[in-house]
C-alpha cells in the first residue's frame, strides 16, 4: 500500500483523486492548496493543508502528485525529490526547454527517486494500437502526420486564473496547455523531429499575452511531413484528430476512436477509448491508467514509466514553434 497527497487543488485535482480513490494499493493521505477554499475539492476524511512542507513533514506520502500552475511543476517536484519523495507530475513538465533539460537533468542524478509525467494520452486505447502498428512494420514507415486541436476557451477561462494568460506564469497559451498532448503524440508516434515552420497568433481579444492559435509545419528526420493545427478560438471544444499515413495504410484517431482509411475514404473502426463522463470528457480517460503503472513501477522498483526525459521533446516543439512564429523563420531542432 503507498500513500499519496496531492499539492495544489485546482481544476485537474479531482482527476487525480479520483484514480488514487479508485485504486485499492494507494492511499490519499493530504491534499494542500494556498487557497483555503479549494477544501470543496478534497475529500471530507482528507486533511487539509496549506503548506505543502508541512503535509510531506506530517503525512509522509509515499508520493506527491504536483497539479500546480505551470511555474511551479519543476521548482515544487524538484523541491519533493530533495526531501525523499516520489513525484507523479501534472503537463506541461517545465515551462520552457532550459528548464525541461535541467529538470531531466534533476532526475538522472536522483534515480533513487522516481518522477513520473502526467502524459496520459499515450495510454489511450487508440494510441496504444496505433504505435503497436507502426511499430510492427506491416504498413511499411510513417509518410505523414497531421495533429489538431479544435478547441475553445473563454475570456472567463483567464480571467479566473489569471496565470493561464501570461508567460511567466504560463510558458504559453493553447500549445503548453491545451495541445502538449498532441505535440506529444506527433513525435511519439511519428518519430524523430528535425526542423518546423510555424505562425502563432492572438485571434481573440482576451488581453492576454500568450498566443490563442498556431499551425507548424512539421519535418521529421525520416523524411515524413507534420502539419500541426491549434486554437483556443473555436466556438467549442470538438475533437482533437490525429492522423498517420503509413506507405501501406492510413489511420485516424478522432472522437476517441481509431479507424483504417480505406483507399476509397471508409473509415474501419478498430478500436474506441474509455472516456470519461461529463464536460471533461477531452481530458481523455487515461489518468487512471498511466498512475496505476506509476505506482505498480514503484512497487516493482522498475523504469516502467513516463519519465521527465519523456516529456522533453514536448517543450522543446513549443518552444520551436513559438521560436519560429516571432521570426517567421524554420527552426531546426
Amino acid at each position: 500500500m503507498k500513500k499519496a497527497a496531492i499539492i495544489g487543488m485546482g481544476v485537474i485535482s479531482p482527476i487525480h483523486i479520483a484514480a488514487i480513490e479508485g485504486n485499492p494499493e494507494i492511499t490519499l493521505v493530504g491534499v494542500c492548496d494556498t487557497d483555503k477554499r479549494s477544501t470543496c475539492a478534497a475529500p471530507e476524511h482528507v486533511p487539509f493543508y496549506t503548506d505543502y512542507r508541512a503535509m510531506i513533514a506530517e503525512t509522509k506520502p509515499d508520493v506527491v502528485h504536483i497539479c500546480l500552475p505551470h511555474y511551479l511543476h519543476a521548482p515544487v517536484s524538484m523541491e519533493a525529490a530533495e526531501l525523499g519523495v516520489h513525484v507523479f507530475c501534472e503537463k506541461p513538465v517545465a515551462m520552457n526547454t532550459g528548464e525541461a533539460e535541467k529538470f531531466a537533468e534533476f532526475e538522472a542524478a536522483h534515480p533513487d527517486i522516481h518522477i513520473g509525467v502526467c502524459l496520459q494520452n499515450r495510454f489511450n486505447e487508440s494510441v496504444e494500437m496505433l504505435k503497436e502498428l507502426i511499430d510492427g512494420g506491416e504498413y511499411g514507415a510513417v509518410t505523414g502526420v497531421r495533429g489538431t486541436v479544435p478547441w475553445y476557451r473563454s475570456k472567463e477561462y483567464y480571467d479566473v486564473a489569471p496565470w493561464r494568460g501570461r508567460w511567466d506564469t504560463a510558458g504559453g497559451g493553447c500549445m503548453i496547455n491545451q495541445a502538449v498532448h498532441t505535440l506529444d503524440l506527433m513525435y511519439h508516434l511519428g518519430g524523430e523531429i528535425s526542423g518546423l515552420k510555424a505562425v502563432t497568433a492572438q485571434l481573440l481579444d482576451y488581453g492576454i499575452e500568450v498566443e490563442d492559435t498556431v499551425s507548424a509545419v512539421i519535418n521529421y528526420t525520416n523524411g515524413a511531413h507534420g502539419m500541426f493545427m491549434a486554437t483556443n478560438a473555436n466556438y467549442t471544444n470538438e475533437s482533437t484528430q490525429l492522423s498517420v499515413q503509413l506507405e501501406k495504410g492510413a489511420f485516424l484517431i478522432m472522437d476517441n476512436t481509431l479507424y483504417r482509411i480505406g483507399a476509397d475514404g471508409t473509415k474501419e473502426t478498430l478500436c474506441t477509448d474509455a472516456r470519461l463522463p461529463g464536460s471533461k470528457f477531452y481530458y481523455g480517460a487515461s489518468h487512471s491508467k498511466l498512475i496505476g503503472r506509476f505506482y505498480q513501477a514503484l512497487e516493482e522498483d522498475s523504469q516502467d514509466y513516463l519519465h521527465v526525459r519523456d516529456a522533453v521533446m514536448s517543450i522543446r516543439l513549443i518552444d520551436a514553434i513559438q521560436e519560429s512564429g516571432r521570426t517567421g523563420q524554420k527552426v531546426v531542432l
